[in-house]
């Protein structure tokens, strides 16, 4: 269903910190300041009205005072971003502030969410406008955050987020925080944490594992990589219920250790073998499965609470593409290799080692040649990020890329938890990818 619908938006202002806070450089990890993520991701919540006489509260007003007070202890988001010796990224917590736009819009969330509240969502460029000059990676503000009302009283909550300061679960670590002071808490219930130096390189470095997800290769031959002429790229998202996870599972049932899959084992597996095919990626060239995996609570690593920074690591399934299309490789092969490379993440020497790498190497980027990453999002807490309106009717990342996708927990319409997967491909694949999935219904 196709919706347009106009957004007023008003000037575009700093907000910076709402006291004195320090003014000093702080050092981005090893782990955090390589060159994968050194770009901006979007993030947007959707917000029904509330029917109480606190109603008339005015959302953009409450989030933006509370803005002031949640950047005085997350003081380094206020800041910029430097480049010392070594390309190495350091804040400078200049107090600066963060860039906020307030704006209405002629829609109501009822018609929002008949049109699917899923990503690519309508009019996202006016829901999150590209201010002038907020885009930069260095001496830029490292957050853009808009507020838009909606006809019925809702609004929308949209951010963008420079990645080398947090990754999802530190900005909703932040969000969260925000929604708290707007619902008048005196402070945040969790105190930030800085301490990056946790995930820098030991001395001297020494990596430990072959870390393929960094190895350079060549970048393969069209279409692989990008669509041919006339072959636009397309993003969707594919909601996936508990019968269509099922479905999965019990394809894998009668495969070789793959019983005991877990979901995300066996939706990673399922989408890497799918897009695999939709590229027609050659049979004999290596396909590389990315997972962005969350090294908080790893033993012997020791993030504190309240840390806000990165904390993933980027371990590669590879296969070579025919294996995966079938060719004498099978469903449960790939959860196999799935599972193996989350097993050697979540451990405090894979994180050292491939700080050490970040070091040896310095910061080289993920080898992007045939290559997916998945990132789920289902437990980072945007569902429970709330403002004083509630919980957000949908919260999460606002799009995909073609060499990322995102895993993020939604209701369905008949309000049974389920999950979205985000995915963006050349139009002819993403056909061909829908079909495989809709093999599932």
């Amino acid at each position: 269903m196709k919706l347009d619908f106009a957004v007023r938006r008003r000037e575009p202002e700093l907000v910076g910190p709402a006291r004195q806070t320090p003014r000093e450089t702080k050092r981005l990890s090893d782990i955090e300041d390589q060159v994968g993520l050194r770009w901006h991701v979007p993030f947007v919540l959707f917000y029904r009205g509330r029917g109480d006489a606190a109603g008339n509260d005015d959302p953009a007003a409450l989030v933006r005072r509370a803005l002031g007070e949640a950047l005085v202890p997350y003081f380094p988001l206020a800041g910029r971003l430097r480049e010392v010796e070594g390309r190495k990224l350091v804040v400078d917590c200049t107090g600066e502030g963060v860039v906020f736009v307030e704006a209405d819009a002629d829609v109501r969330l009822a018609e929002l969410e008949a049109a699917r509240l899923r990503p690519p969502f309508p009019c996202m460029d006016q829901l999150l406008f590209d201010v002038e000059g907020s885009g930069g990676f260095l001496n830029s503000p490292l957050l853009l955050i808009q507020v838009t009302r909606l006809r019925c009283g809702g609004f929308v909550f949209a951010l963008r987020l420079n990645h080398t300061m947090c990754d999802a679960a530190g900005i909703v670590q932040f969000m969260r925080a925000v929604g708290e002071l707007a619902r008048g808490l005196p402070e945040p219930t969790v105190a930030p944490v800085w301490s990056r130096e946790i995930l820098d390189a030991r001395s001297p470095p020494r990596p430990s594992f072959p870390h393929h997800e960094y190895d350079p290769l060549p970048p393969p031959p069209p279409p692989p990589s990008c669509p041919p002429p006339g072959d636009d790229m397309v993003m969707r998202t594919f909601t996936f219920g508990p019968d269509h996870v099922a479905a999965i599972k019990k394809g894998l049932s009668e495969q070789r250790g793959s019983s005991k899959a877990t979901t995300f084992e066996a939706l990673a597996a399922f989408i890497w073998r799918a897009r695999t095919a939709a590229l027609e990626i050659p049979a004999d060239e290596d396909a590389r499965l990315v997972i962005a995996a969350s090294v908080r609570g790893v033993r012997d690593l020791d993030l504190p609470a309240g840390y806000y920074g990165n904390a993933c690591v980027y371990p590669a399934a590879v296969a070579t593409a025919g294996s995966l299309r079938g060719g004498g490789g099978t469903p449960g092969d790939a959860v196999e290799l799935v599972r193996e490379v989350k097993r050697s993440a979540v451990s405090a020497e894979y994180v050292r080692s491939t700080a050490d790498l970040m070091a040896l190497r310095e910061r080289p980027s993920l080898a992007t040649a045939n290559m997916l990453i998945v990132s789920d999002n289902r437990h980072a807490g945007f569902r429970h990020v709330d403002f004083g309106w509630g919980e957000p009717v949908y919260g999460g990342p606002a799009g995909a890329l073609f060499v990322l996708s995102f895993i993020v927990a939604v209701t369905n319409g008949d309000d049974e938890d389920s999950i979205a997967v985000q995915i963006a491909l050349p139009r002819s694949a993403m056909d061909r990818f829908a079909s495989e999935v809709k093999m599932l219904c």
